[in-house]
């Protein structure tokens, strides 16, 4: 078969044929249109800032604030609002939110206490990203009995009564715990804190599971998936390098949606007393101590259920926000 030119097939392309061949947008990135996509969320942007505020509130101020939260001032016991009890040298530091009855200042133990949380929040949640996501991608990665037999385990986890195992693990854990209580690292972070921390670690990455073993069972069909495998490519090698790298934004989403529910069930245990262990204060052993007194001094408890209602929707509002932009369910064309 012959192929003819016309001596027209040679001449410079007109102007309405360049226009054809421009890329209408730009190539971007995963993260590159994540993050686009997050600063066009407005609200996911004054939640992030709002973060930050209250990060620099719990772990910077309280290097330079007068007061120390586990302080008792002597003649300075229930202190008003801005005030300074008579016992204290004229032009001292004010008692921002006022003293508690053991004459400890209430703005720095708040600060502590939302310290306390955000701890609490951060490392919690990643304990269940490290558990649920390595968990979740065995069992949808290997498949068969296997997966039967790893998320019936997961079902049974979630039949029981989680509020309830919180609390028993909680009382239960204590003990041998204490047995510690001499070394350097359990006598910081308290007993209680630990228990939480182990609790997490046990109950909570089950919904972390389940959410990657469905990723991972619609990515291990792929063609990257085959070629890794024919190349000679270990089981965990793929699973690390390729399966949980292809989650990533599903991952991250989880992630930070687990850190207000894991603040708000470290304050509800405080608020029962299962919580952190004294001196150590929590925004919920906080709100429980004031209520003896809620309606003499009722900005005790107004103050740290604040605070702690402030952290877990900005979380919440921000996890949303992440949620929009890294998710690739809910994106849109543009």
């Amino acid at each position: 078969m012959d192929i003819t030119f016309a001596e027209d097939d040679f001449l410079p392309a007109s102007g309405e044929s360049r226009r054809a061949g421009d890329i209408m947008r730009e190539s971007v990135g995963f993260w590159k249109d994540g993050f686009r996509r997050l600063r066009r969320n407005k609200l996911a942007v004054v939640s992030f800032f709002v973060i930050i505020i209250v990060i620099i509130i719990a772990f910077a101020v309280p290097a330079f604030f007068p007061y120390d939260y586990k302080e008792q001032i002597r003649g300075a016991e229930n202190v008003g609002i801005m005030r300074n009890s008579p016992s204290e040298a004229a032009g001292s530091f004010p008692h921002l939110l006022g003293t508690d009855t053991l004459g400890r200042d209430i703005a720095a133990r708040i600060m502590i206490g939302s310290r306390i949380s955000l701890l609490v929040g951060l490392v919690s949640s990643l304990l269940i990203l490290l558990i649920g996501s390595l968990y979740g991608a065995a069992a949808g990665y290997f498949g068969g009995y296997v997966d039967i037999v790893m998320m019936r385990v997961v079902d049974l986890i979630y039949s029981i009564p989680d509020i309830l195992i919180i609390i028993l693990l909680s009382v239960t854990l204590k003990y041998p715990l204490s047995r510690f209580s001499g070394h350097a690292w359990v006598s910081n972070l308290g007993v209680g804190l630990i228990s939480i921390f182990i609790v997490f670690a046990l109950l909570y990455w089950v919904g972390m599971a389940r959410i990657v073993r469905g990723q991972v069972m619609s990515l291990k069909e792929n063609d990257y998936v085959m070629a890794a495998k024919a190349m000679g490519a270990g089981s965990w090698h793929i699973i690390r390098r390729h399966l949980l790298k292809n989650c990533i934004g599903t991952l991250i989403v989880t992630t930070t949606l687990q850190i207000p529910s894991a603040i708000f069930t470290e304050s509800f245990l405080s608020f029962l007393g299962l919580g952190v262990s004294a001196p150590l204060p929590s925004l919920g052993s906080m709100c429980s101590d004031a209520l003896s007194g809620m309606y003499t001094y009722p900005y005790r408890l107004v103050a740290p259920a604040a605070l702690l209602s402030l952290i877990i929707l900005s979380l919440n509002l921000f996890g949303d926000g992440l949620r929009d932009a890294f998710d690739p369910r809910m994106k849109t064309s543009d």
